[in-house]
């Protein structure tokens, strides 16, 4: 009973791409500024798995005899959004980037408020946090929702779940993601609700995304169309708009998705555990808060001995990235760089190094293989070079 365990740790790029300049992320390198920033930065268990050893890597140590395989992938596709990043992984291809905006236009807006019965605020590239301060008042004085956008092709609602209720802010963004097509599509609707302790405006978990459907089959459905089993753990459920998932579970938090994929482990199930770990990205990558991801990526090293052993001796584990995020570059948005490989398991050979592989595609096609399911459209296996 084979399962394959993907772990997409959001945002921990390892590199600035070839390409990084054309997306003004020239120099960027979220690890190694992180690690850079640490001085008692400490990973042992990724270090024990090789991340130090992957070419481009630095202020990483670096271990003789890695218990895992390693390599860093480049990204295929147009564009450092979460969409591309997460289909390319799943096999799927994108030539066009989704659009983006500075900001709505004034027609779109106005049929939208209408659309919804209320104005609204914002309308803006910004940082979410610091959206929700600078209109949070006005918002909450008023009751109109706050939207805003950024470098991502993002559609981005604000509320203080005391003004508009969850369940309304979720219907203004359904509203959102119909009205959002054709000329005006973007990858993503997002639902940020936050709430107001002592003084403090602060963002929940009940985030929710409403994604485009993926442009084709990814590894998903050939999995769930072999009669196996995909289970989502986190935000991939809304990535890839359910298609192809079996079970989904959502989180609050890191700690809480790897809590939720060790449950998927101690389940009997053949197939996919597919999970993602959001806070480096959405809490401190956006954030521009190196130490925060720092100690982000440290807690999630510490829970790594667990996951693995929960692994029954057929899984293998793969831990990756979508794309980058480096708190030390300037703005708040996503870079384009590197994302890192290092796949773990009994029957994992140890110590391979991949090198740089052509696309992140490589990891559906590997698990493809591994599951004996239809490759998808886009990138080349790398399990005979690691399986034993």
């Amino acid at each position: 009973m084979k399962r394959a365990v993907l772990i997409v740790l959001d945002s921990i790029g390892i590199g600035a791409m070839p390409d990084a300049e054309l997306y003004g992320d020239k120099g960027a390198h979220t690890l190694g500024h992180i690690a850079e920033s640490m001085p008692d930065f400490k990973i042992p268990n990724l270090v024990e798995l090789g991340i130090g050893m992957i070419d481009g890597v630095t202020n990483v140590k670096k271990t003789a005899e890695p218990m895992g395989s390693y390599g860093r992938l480049r990204e295929k596709s147009k564009g450092k959004d979460t969409i591309t990043g997460h289909w390319e992984i799943a096999g799927l291809y994108t030539d066009v980037p989704f659009k983006t905006f500075t900001e709505f236009p004034k027609e779109f807006m106005e049929a939208y408020e209408k659309e919804i019965g209320i104005e609204t605020l914002g309308n803006y590239a910004a940082s979410g946090t610091e959206i929700i301060e600078s209109l949070g008042s006005e918002h909450e004085r008023t009751g109109k929702p706050i939207i805003y956008t950024s470098a991502d092709s993002v559609f981005q609602i604000a509320a203080n779940t005391a003004v508009i209720s969850l369940e309304k802010l979720y219907h203004i963004c359904e509203v959102a993601r119909e009205m959002l097509t054709g000329d005006m599509q973007v990858g993503r609707v997002i639902a940020r609700p936050y709430v107001l302790e002592d003084g403090k405006r602060i963002r929940t978990s009940d985030r929710k995304d409403y994604a485009v459907s993926p442009s084709g089959k990814t590894i998903l459905d050939f999995i769930s169309e072999a009669g196996l089993t995909v289970y989502a753990v986190g935000k991939i459920n809304d990535i890839f708009n359910s298609q192809g998932v079996s079970v989904s579970v959502h989180t609050e938090s890191n700690m809480d998705g790897v809590d939720k994929t060790i449950e998927a482990l101690n389940q009997d199930f053949e197939g996919l555990i597919f999970t993602n770990l959001v806070d480096f990205d959405s809490k401190y990558g956006h954030r521009r808060d190196s130490s925060g991801y720092g100690r982000s990526i440290e807690e999630f090293d510490s829970r790594l001995p667990e996951i693995i052993k929960a692994m029954k001796n057929e899984d293998i584990l793969i831990l990756c990235a979508d794309h980058g995020n480096d708190p030390a570059h300037t703005g708040w948005d996503h870079t384009r760089e590197y994302v890192p490989a290092l796949i773990y398991g009994t029957d994992i050979n140890a110590g391979i190094n991949l090198g740089t592989r052509s696309s992140f595609a490589d990891i559906g096609a590997t698990i493809a293989e591994f599951l004996n399911v239809t490759r998808p459209q886009i990138g080349e296996s790398f399990l005979k070079l690691i399986y034993r």
